[in-house]
């Protein structure tokens, strides 16, 4: 070593790479790198393990409905102790300040409003707000609940109250207006999961089952059947399509809650 060189230190050596950004979609080193076909796979796979309970959670509540649904079969015209308790604590409260509300969600949530004009309009809303696999989500689980519920009315066959301020038609478990109104609670709420989308959606569905046993369309056992298979129905549906439905919510749309995608773009 001459006089005025330096020791030679140790060699630098780069930083190893941390094997949990290779592969990793929008990394440190490469924030806008497009996902790789592994990427994608990995987000598949995440999706179909992130609705398992879900699903499991949806059939049990199917197969509540189901079983109750057969226990009733067997006695048509019997209702339980609680319909009857129920029934008999809503009659002694009817009152025209309640029949109004009551007869509005009877509208809203069946005949031509709420089985026809209600549907197509959110179908048709939800085609504005540049969600199509949403619309086909909407579509196809408020059908299929739909068909659901004609199915079980006709096999159990069970009597309605003899209270009814309303026409409705044969078949009493479960609620048709509630197996409605739970579906599109949980269809909305899923395609925007948002705080006030589930509170609002839950209140109309509790008003909406509330409903229907003042006006004495049915037992209280036929609006939780209703609610069950309605919600169970939505997550059924739900789950082939998650993966599509979560990557069309990151797409942007030309309303409101698209602000907030348009501030994290300009941010970059």
């Amino acid at each position: 070593m001459t006089s005025g060189e330096e020791p030679a230190g140790p060699e630098s050596t780069p930083p190893a790479e941390d094997p949990a950004d290779t592969g990793s979609i929008g990394s440190a080193e490469d924030p806008d790198r497009p996902p790789s076909p592994d990427d994608k796979e990995a987000v598949r796979q995440a999706a179909r393990i992130s609705t398992v309970w879900p699903v499991v959670s949806a059939s049990v509540a199917i197969l509540v409905t189901v079983l109750v649904g057969a226990i009733i079969a067997f006695r048509p015209h019997e209702p339980f102790t609680f319909d009857i308790q129920w029934m008999d604590e809503i009659i002694e409260h009817r009152s025209p300040f309640w029949t109004v509300p009551a007869l509005f969600f009877n509208y809203a949530g069946g005949s031509i409003y709420g089985s026809v004009i209600i549907p197509v309009l959110i179908f048709l809303l939800l085609l504005a707000f540049r969600r199509p696999w949403g619309a086909v989500y909407f579509a196809v689980a408020s059908a299929l609940s739909g068909i659901c519920v004609q199915i079980l009315k006709n096999i159990v066959d069970r009597s309605r109250p003899t209270t009814i301020l309303v026409h409705v038609d044969t078949g009493s478990f479960p609620s048709g207006h509630t197996a409605n109104a739970a579906t599109m609670v949980v269809v909305l709420g899923i395609l925007f999961p948002r705080v006030w989308v589930w509170c609002a959606g839950a209140v109309w569905a509790v008003l909406m089952a509330i409903s229907r046993t003042y006006l004495g369309a049915h037992w209280l056992s036929d609006t939780i059947g209703g609610l069950l298979l309605g919600a169970g129905v939505a997550v059924i549906v739900w789950a082939p399509l998650a993966y599509r439905l979560a990557k069309e919510r990151r797409q942007p749309h030309p309303f409101f809650l698209s602000q907030r995608a348009r501030a994290e773009r300009a941010s970059r």
